[in-house]
C-alpha cells in the first residue's frame, strides 16, 4: 500500500509557495530544487518544506 503525501514548499528568495503531491516526498524535493530543467519551480529555487500532511490513498 502506497502512501501520499500533500506537501508545500516555500521559496524564501521570491517569497512564493507551491502546493504539490508525491507518493515518494524526498525524489520530489530532489526534482523540485535540482534535477528538472524546465518547468514553474525551477525559476523560484530554492524550495523548502513548509508542510507535509500523508494520507493513504490518492483520491
Amino acid at each position: 500500500m502506497n502512501e501520499f503525501v500533500v506537501y508545500i514548499l516555500y521559496s524564501q528568495k521570491f517569497k512564493k509557495t507551491y502546493t504539490g503531491f508525491t507518493s515518494n516526498l524526498i525524489e520530489r524535493f530532489k526534482s523540485h530544487n535540482f534535477l528538472e530543467t524546465n518547468g514553474y519551480t525551477i525559476k523560484f529555487r530554492p524550495w523548502e518544506v513548509i508542510y507535509v500532511e500523508s494520507f493513504s490513498s490518492k483520491s
